[in-house]
């Protein structure tokens, strides 16, 4: 057996990073959680490559004190709890203290933070763990947060990351998610210069999920109101015509918490089990309040999972609730509906050239139409050839002329009697 040996601090971050910050999603999650917080009321995020060279966050919440600043970036420094009993019933999406301490030893980061009773504010920069500056500087209230070069010096974490249009689109998820979690905030990312999302923060919802997911998934909502025991679950489930192929679009918050429960899942899917394919999987947006101390959030490193005292409990709830929406609903396709009208009117059409009853008749104006007669020859001598009997039988169109002219037809003269001029 080798010797023990104590970490060194530096080792120490970088292996809490490892579990912390996987890639540049798990920084803008980390850091836009702050500024929620923080309380702030808008938040604006800024990517470059995929947020492998750099990512901005900035909020408009209160800032931080100068004397804070340094203490912010230690290990297990916080401001959201004081000691152990604390856990119990932590509200903040944010408690271990870990986050800017982790960034910082894998990256480089710099403060600018103000708070609205000082006059000037904070600029701090750490890189790779260790503190390269201090300055008081011009800045407006609130705090922005600038991460470059993310694992620069862990090139074997560097190696691991997708390319920047992959971790673009993790970043993109992870803040629909920030901003369906907390509709109140107003979130606004610019990726690579060109704006990704923008919301309104006015606190609607359904404006919410239509400024995300689209006109056609706002415009098939059922709306899910329920209280009961101490527990509230408001938002909205997608008719069953907008089932999807995968769990991703199955979205509950917990008490403002994005979360990924089992217990939550198969309730969901259970209240639509007869209304959708197999391997189909309904759209919701679920806000659950609950008594933070009827579950477990400190279960997980990125503290994505929770652990409900009484599962059976939650599973009621949601699926009593859902079920309730859905419950007497409407839930054919307007498409389906059209098309059965369609194919109703198609039996009721009138024939043709029949009017429908109390409708008049209206000609119009009448052109003149001429039909070609046949014109009929009768032979009572000698029977004539077929190239005679095709040259006389034509069609010939009637002219009218001014007065009726009757013309007789002279009767065939004997060769014998027809003389030519010359014989004159």
């Amino acid at each position: 057996m080798g010797k023990i040996n104590v970490l060194s601090k530096q080792t120490i971050d970088q292996i809490a990073a490892g579990e912390v910050i996987e890639r540049p999603k798990s920084v803008v999650k980390e850091l836009v959680e702050n500024a929620i917080d923080a309380g702030a009321t808008a938040i604006s995020v800024e990517t470059r490559n995929g947020g492998i060279d750099l990512v901005r966050v900035t909020d408009n919440g209160p800032g931080i004190e100068k004397e804070d600043v340094p203490v912010a970036f230690r290990s297990h420094a916080t401001s959201k709890i004081r000691e152990a009993s604390d856990l119990s019933g932590v509200l903040s999406l944010g408690f271990r203290g870990e986050a800017l301490s982790s960034i910082a030893s894998v990256s480089e980061v710099q403060m600018f933070t103000k708070t609205r009773e000082e006059i000037t504010g904070t600029s701090y920069l750490v890189r790779g763990g260790e503190e390269i500056s201090e300055e008081e500087v011009g800045t407006p209230d609130g705090t922005t947060m600038i991460v470059r070069e993310l694992f620069y010096n862990t090139p074997a974490r560097r190696k691991f990351l997708k390319s920047p249009m992959t971790e673009n689109s993790y970043i993109g998820d992870q803040l629909e998610k920030c901003a369906l979690s907390h509709p109140e905030i107003r979130f606004k990312w610019t990726s690579n210069g060109q704006i990704r999302l923008s919301t309104s923060g006015n606190g609607n919802v359904k404006d919410l999920i239509y400024a995300i997911f689209g006109r056609e998934t706002a415009e098939r909502l059922l709306e899910v109101s329920y209280e009961k025991d101490g527990i509230r679950i408001l938002g909205y489930v997608g008719k069953p015509d907008i089932s999807r192929g995968s769990r991703s679009f199955e979205n509950y918050f917990v008490n403002g918490r994005f979360v990924k429960s089992r217990v939550i899942d198969k309730a969901i899917e259970d209240a639509f089990q007869s209304l959708i394919m197999q391997h189909r999987y309904p759209f919701a947006v679920l806000y659950l309040t609950l008594d933070p101390e009827s579950y477990d959030v400190n279960v997980h490193p990125t503290k994505l999972e929770l652990r409900f005292r009484s599962d059976a409990e939650i599973y009621d709830a949601v699926l009593q609730a859902v079920r309730e929406a859905i419950r007497g609903k409407e839930l054919i396709p307007d498409a389906v509906k059209a098309e059965e009208e369609k194919q109703e009117a198609v039996y009721t059409a009138p024939e043709p050239f029949e009017r429908p009853e109390g409708q008049r008749e209206d000609k119009g104006p009448q052109t003149p139409v001429f039909k070609p007669e046949r014109e009929t020859v009768s032979y009572t001598d000698n029977k004539p050839s077929m190239p005679e009997l095709r040259e006389k039988s034509i069609y010939r169109v009637p002219v009218e002329t001014p007065e009726t002219v009757s013309i007789e037809t002279p009767e065939k003269v004997p060769e014998s009697t027809v003389t030519s001029p010359s014989d004159g």
